[in-house]
């Protein structure tokens, strides 16, 4: 088993809380993680990207070839489409479609939607309007989350493990909110793909 994601946002979004609880779902399966993370202008509202590498034998290097990821997970539509040179032929790209718009040339965002539906194995998901209407606009990441758990071989109990394990301290309700945006996430990737 091997799994290569590179995960895209901006900061602030909760692209490291979606590699933690990947990491530890892998874990917990005694698999293989190298993980290494840009965080660019992150508390400015700039790019944040990390490389998750997931394997059943020893992992040698932390950095993604171009080409061989089997999956680009991100919180913002643009971030996405920045990566998709990593994205191999069969790969899926699994997307938020709000925008963060934090430059003054962002693209129309029709041009940028049209981008990722050119793409062969993608799903786009307005996660910010999905989490809101849960009640917990901070879950837009675990929505997003949920809709790649799908594509993982990962079993699903295992990120609800994850999301327990990490947000414990924070207590039921934060917890609860997250296992409900992980789930509504997972369920739109499985009407739609």
């Amino acid at each position: 088993m091997k799994l290569d994601i590179i995960l895209s946002g901006v900061g602030g979004q909760g692209i490291l809380s979606i590699a933690t609880i990947i990491g530890t779902a892998a874990l917990k399966n005694n698999l293989y993680l190298k993980q290494a993370e840009v965080h660019g202008m992150s508390q400015r509202g700039g790019d944040v990207q990390s490389h998750l590498r997931i394997s059943d034998k020893p992992i040698y290097s932390d950095l993604i070839p171009k080409g061989k990821a089997d999956m680009i997970i991100s919180v913002e539509p643009m971030e996405s489409l920045r990566y998709l040179p990593y994205l191999n032929s069969e790969g899926w790209l699994i997307t938020n479609l709000n925008p963060f718009i934090n430059i003054p040339n962002y693209p129309e965002i029709e041009k940028v939607e049209s981008e990722i539906n050119n793409i062969k194995n993608h799903i786009s998901i307005d996660a910010d309007k999905i989490a809101s209407d849960l009640g917990s606009k901070r879950s837009m990441n675990m929505v997003v989350l949920g809709a790649a758990s799908e594509f993982m071989p990962i079993n699903f109990e295992d990120f609800e493990y994850a999301i327990r394990t990490i947000f414990e301290k924070k207590g039921a309700d934060v917890i609860n909110k997250n296992l409900e945006a992980l789930k509504v996430g997972k369920d739109f990737s499985i009407k739609n793909k």
